[in-house]
This record gives C-alpha cells, structure tokens and sequence, in this order.
C-alpha cells in the first residue's frame, strides 16, 4: 500500500530484457517478452530498502531482488512490461520512487495499490505562473473511474482531477510537486502509469456483481407466472 507521496527522484541505471527472438515495438520495448531486470539509483532511499522488500516505481509496485549501495535490482515480469511504462525506460530516466506505507506514516495522499491499470501519454505540461498544468491521455477502457475532484496516480504521484474532457485527465501541479518528481523531465507524447481509485472499482465490482445475482432477475411479472 502507498500514497502518492513521492519521496525520492531515482535515476534507472539500466534495464536489462530477458532473452527474446521476438521483435521491439517502436517504443524499444519488446511486446511479449518474458521478462526484465531493471535497476535503479535510489540515492539515500536505499539505506531504508532490504531485500524482499517493495517499491514503488513510478507508481508500480515491485520488489527488491539485490541491493547494493545507492542501487536496488528488481524483477520485471512480461505482464508487467506489458501493462506499464517500465519497459520504455532507458538509462538516466529519472523516476518517482516510495516505499510502502506504515502503519504509523501519515496518510496525505490516497490510498495506493502499485498496480497500475493503464499507460497514459502526456498531452500537456504548461506552465501557468508558478504553477503547471499536467494533462494525461488516459486509455478509454479507465475512463469511467474518472471523477472530478477525485483522486488518480500519474506515474505514482496522488494528484486531484481538475478537468476532464475528450479522454484527457488533467490536474494542477503546485511548483513543490514538480520540482520533487519526475514532472520536470517529462514531454508531450511519454509514457505514464495510470493507477484509478481503488473504491471506483470496488463499487464497480460490487454493482456487477448485484446484476449477477439471480435475486436482481425477480419480478412481480415473474413470481405470478411461478404462482406466487
């Protein structure tokens, strides 16, 4: 569990792909590889890792495999590779690292898994003032987890909608949020990870799962014709 409270700006040292005959896409990222080792400079973050441990990067939850140093190695499966951003990252990306909430941590952002459900792309980062606009493509399947004033994890930092429109997420970055994450080094047209609110899916899951019960199939029409 997190909270989107960023607390280092690591660098990726390197990202080695497992074996593969299958072709790259055009992002550098093989599609259906079998996996990846990623490694990352956590600076003074590292002193607090141990392995076996999580972290999050960039929002995905993974775990500490080898420590050494300022630099943590963790694993990457293919499913990860193809649901996250992870597998577009190359040497010297900087990247927004947390690790797991505790039990006596203060709660200033949302309520985070590490399982991101989608990659974004930047549609936009401009600056307004002292302050920036952050938008986000999200894909479509994602959109209806979307609320404004609600919470949503953008490459793992908690952010608050503050407009929605044509597919595009996007929210106000105050000077302290960009300048503490990955923000500054992003473009229009990256990759990001999309983490929706845990509670949307769960109403979500809980109101299928009443149109699947038999019970939600009754009617007056169908108990007369059981001779009720």
């Amino acid at each position: 569990m997190f909270t989107g409270l960023v607390e280092h700006v690591g660098t990726i040292e390197s990202l080695e792909h497992s074996e593969s005959s299958s072709p790259r896409s055009e992002s550098g990222a093989r599609s259906d590889s079998t996996g990846a080792r990623i490694r990352v400079n956590a600076g003074p973050l590292a002193t607090g890792l141990a392995e076996s441990g999580s972290i999050a990067v960039n929002g995905c939850c993974l775990t500490a495999v080898e420590i050494s140093g300022e630099t943590f190695a963790a694993d990457l499966s293919g499913e990860t590779l193809r649901h996250t951003s992870l597998g577009e990252l190359k040497p010297g990306t900087r990247v927004n690292l947390e690790r797991p909430l505790t039990a006596m941590k203060e709660l200033g952002g949302h309520f985070m898994q590490g399982h991101v459900d989608g990659v974004g792309r930047v549609a936009r980062l401009e600056s307004e003032g002292a302050n920036w606009w952050f938008g986000v493509r999200v894909p479509a399947e994602l959109a209806r987890y979307v609320a404004m004033k609600g919470s949503i994890a953008l490459d793992g930092i908690s952010l608050t909608v503050a407009g929605w429109h044509d597919g595009i997420v996007e929210t106000a970055i105050i000077p302290f949020t960009y300048e503490h994450t990955n923000l500054s080094s992003l473009k229009v047209g990256d990759a990001v990870n999309v983490e929706c609110d845990v509670l949307a899916k769960y109403v979500e899951r809980l109101l299928d799962a009443r149109g699947e019960s038999p019970a939600s199939r009754l009617s007056v029409a169908r108990l007369l014709e059981e001779g009720f």
